[in-house]
């Protein structure tokens, strides 16, 4: 594995969900012989199904090129470990218990799979990738709610990881709104009051984001999201959720949604005010742009804007991924080209020593990995001028 492999997204529907996830995500493409097809996805619901969510790091996201195509991520995580995933920096949670199989040990027969061990009281979990990332298309509000940290995960829900979450703002109407943390003077006991009589928005402090913004959203902050958003969402990959209003909807099949107010009252944080209006750091390459979104120790995002060819290479200590926004392009490698577009994701594997990305029109797409932070943010900015107030406003502790 040493050139970009391509995920495919797997769409999730959700009651506060769109029909239209265009220009991301258009139904059909066209081939290079100018033949029009299906969009290659796993898992995509029956037409008139409202998508909100399309996970493109998701455990069943299929691998579409190279020698594990045809296979899961999570399949591929488990059979080839550091392979894939690299030697994941010690500041995350996954360590790998032994050796992880080469591609020629797995070729015609079955291996047994390698799992990892939390460093968490020996708890043994399965191993997985460790970023979450998906596209969010809201029609509707989503749900009151607040996720917990990693203790409180294990506390509450064994087995689980915490949940620390970013949002890029990949568009939104005028008047769209994000909801992000308690108002002055609200607290656990009025907000679960508010719930009670479905009016848990209220004692949130609300905002209108701009296209391009990043938001950090620790955990135990209580959040949501309004219509008229296209958010991209990095994360632990966790989806564990508490909620705590919605507002008496049903959900897709009917029946009222769980709301989980005592689990959700152990875990927020009522002094968490909203982490945005982030200094804007971007830099030009002789490829085009790259800014510095955010970053904290369970990942770290930034955009790149090639506006020319770009000359990179993978890390030799870790995967990272590439998610179109918009843009059309193409990946060269020695053993030859691959086409790329908006909505495309692809993994680039550490034994990746090099690849060029060549734009047919310019391409704007976010890269996410697992950081080291000294070595990925703190050090490049300092070396460009930032200072360290500045660069703390970027780089963030979280649990």
């Amino acid at each position: 594995m040493d050139g970009p492999l391509q995920l495919s997204p797997v769409f999730k529907p959700k009651i506060w969900g769109r029909l239209d996830l265009s220009p991301i995500f258009e139904p059909t493409e066209t081939t290079p012989r100018g033949h029009t097809r299906p969009r290659p996805s796993t898992h995509r619901p029956p037409p008139g199904t409202p998508i909100g969510e399309v996970w493109v790091t998701d455990d069943n996201s299929k691998f579409l090129n190279g020698p594990v195509a045809g296979m899961t991520l999570a399949e591929t995580v488990k059979i080839f470990g550091r392979e894939l995933v690299g030697a994941i920096h010690p500041s995350t949670s996954l360590t790998l218990r032994r050796r992880s199989a080469s591609l020629s040990e797995v070729e015609g027969r079955t291996v047994s799979l390698s799992n990892h061990v939390s460093p968490h009281h020996g708890e043994e979990r399965e191993a997985r990738f460790p970023i979450l990332a998906k596209y969010l298309f809201t029609s509707d509000w989503l749900s009151v709610q607040v996720h917990p940290d990693d203790h409180q995960a294990r506390a509450h829900d064994p087995g689980n990881t915490g949940k620390t979450e970013m949002w890029y703002v990949v568009g939104r109407d005028q008047r769209a709104e994000i909801l992000l943390g308690l108002t002055a003077g609200a607290t656990k006991k009025t907000l679960r009051e508010a719930c009670a009589e479905g009016k848990g928005r209220d004692l949130l402090r609300a905002f209108h984001p701009h296209r391009g913004e990043a938001i950090f959203v620790p955990p135990g902050t209580v959040h949501s999201l309004g219509p008229g958003l296209v958010l991209f969402e990095v994360e632990q990959n966790s989806d564990l959720t508490y909620r705590l209003d919605d507002f008496g909807r049903r959900g897709l099949d009917g029946k009222p949604r769980p709301l989980h107010w005592d689990k959700a009252m152990k875990v927020i944080q009522d002094d968490q005010k909203p982490r945005r209006n982030l200094p804007l750091l971007k830099f030009r390459e002789p490829y085009g742009e790259r800014r510095y979104v955010l970053a904290c120790r369970h990942f770290a995002v930034e955009e790149l804007t090639v506006k020319r060819l770009a000359n990179l290479a993978g890390n030799p200590e870790r995967v990272e991924v590439l998610s179109l926004l918009s843009g059309v392009g193409r990946f060269e490698t020695e053993a030859g080209w691959l086409g790329t577009k908006t909505g495309e994701t692809w993994l680039i594997p550490p034994a990746t020593r090099s690849y060029r990305l060549v734009p047919n029109e310019e391409i704007r797409l976010l890269k996410f990995y697992v950081p080291d932070l000294e070595l990925d943010f703190h050090q490049p900015l300092k070396r460009r001028g930032i200072q360290a107030a500045e660069i703390a406003k970027v780089v963030f502790d979280c649990a």
